[in-house]
């Protein structure tokens, strides 16, 4: 029986523990929190820090040599690529190389990698100061985003054609940079896509596809906030197949060889360019649920085995077929929770897939900004896009959460 190390146990990890579990192999669980989910099913707990490559590998180098051999290690829903790299370095396991962590982490050594390989991205540069930023505002216009180099996920970006105070916006995406280091690039508006892909040998599979829905964009600007997502995607196909293309570039361009990729894209003037490539398996329920929904294909076991030293066929990494699948989120109105109700209900709806009220009474749910201030998530399917998204928002009415 092999050994797998799932580096997290939130709630999604613990989504890809119970996949493994069923797949006969031993799970070992590590987060720094001793009540993570994760940890009621897997075999064995390390409590060690999600987002410390050190600490956690020397806990994994503790376990497999003390206890039992790992045979491989992935990390689901958090955005930890440099501390799966260092338990691999560690071990001396296949997979992510601690090179390819470091360009996934960074966002702006990742542009200037894409850059060099050819990749097509956005306009981008490095940002100093404040005074900097402005200059830059006067050069080439508002069409701008400011974030962080090395922070994790949507925080501290912003938009700056709705920012009035460029020096507090610098100081705000500094803030959340832990090398306080910040970056900007052109917003270049069209549809996005998120994407998410196995690579085998060098060889791109990708079966997660999905058009973001950003329908709040400007209620919420300067912040970007996404609301869910429609699979399949409405894209020409000749579009399509170009977004596949530049997804498995950017990957090799990274280095990337054997693990997983989740790519932000966006598709301008009827070219594809990388936002940024993400060297892990996604959050908000992507690679847990809705890709096997969408296509058949049992992602999270082929990543596991991808981890593990196996090379999955190719017709399992293929989608089988393409349902219409919608998520939605329910953004309450800030204060604490009081109550939550409504899931029954919901559930009720025709084509209803998933539920899920993450909202608890006393949570407090923080204004809109640089992150999602959601409290509860559907998946409906439909026998088309617009059943789909109506099923979703029929759902969404039923549920209530209350703050005061």
């Amino acid at each position: 029986m092999k050994t797998l190390l799932i580096v997290s146990g939130g709630v999604e990890a613990a989504a890809a523990v119970k996949r493994a579990k069923e797949m006969g192999l031993y799970v070992v669980c590590s987060d720094i929190n001793p009540e993570a989910p994760g940890f009621a099913i897997a075999d064995s707990a390390l409590i060690a820090d999600v987002y410390g490559p050190s600490d956690t590998a020397a806990a994994a180098e503790r376990f497999h040599n003390k206890i039992r051999k790992i045979d491989g290690v992935i990390c689901v829903a958090a955005d930890a690529p440099q501390t799966v790299a260092a338990v691999n370095e560690r071990l001396g396991l296949k997979g992510l190389t601690r090179q390819s962590a470091e360009w996934a982490t960074d966002k702006l050594a990742m542009k200037q990698r894409f850059a060099e390989c050819g990749v097509p991205v956005p306009w981008f540069s490095g940002v100093e100061s404040a005074d900097q930023l402005k200059r830059i505002f006067a050069e080439r216009g508002p069409n701008l985003v400011i974030k962080p180099v090395d922070s994790r996920g949507s925080r501290g970006v912003q938009r700056l054609s709705h920012v009035r105070d460029l020096a507090k916006a610098f100081a705000f995406a500094r803030d959340y940079s832990p090398t306080q280091r910040v970056m900007v690039e052109q917003y270049l508006p069209g549809p996005q896509i998120s994407t998410e892909s196995v690579v085998v040998d060098g060889v791109c599979y990708t079966s997660g596809f999905s058009d973001r829905n950003y329908e709040y964009l400007d209620k919420y600007a300067p912040y970007f906030i996404e609301n869910g997502g429609d699979m399949p995607t409405a894209l020409p196909e000749d579009i399509y197949e170009r977004v596949l293309d530049v997804q498995a570039d950017a990957a090799a361009a990274l280095g990337v060889s054997r693990g997983t990729v989740k790519g932000d894209i966006v598709v301008h003037d009827g070219k594809v360019y990388v936002i940024e490539l993400a060297a892990r398996l996604s959050g908000g329920f992507f690679c847990t649920q809705e890709i096997p929904m969408n296509t058949g294909v049992d992602f999270i076991g082929c990543a596991i085995r991808v981890a593990l030293g196996e090379n999955p066929a190719p017709e399992e990494m293929t989608p089988k077929y393409q349902k219409f699948i919608t998520q939605r989120y329910i953004f309450p109105d800030p204060g604490t929770v009081v109550a939550t109700s409504g899931a029954e209900d919901a559930w009720k709806v025709p084509g209803i897939l998933e539920v899920n009220i993450t909202a608890k009474k006393g949570d407090v749910i923080p204004p809109a900004g640089d992150k999602r201030p959601s409290g509860a998530m559907v998946i409906a399917t439909g026998a088309d896009r617009a059943e789909a998204r109506a099923n979703a928002a029929a759902a969404l009415s039923r549920i209530k959460v209350v703050t005061q």
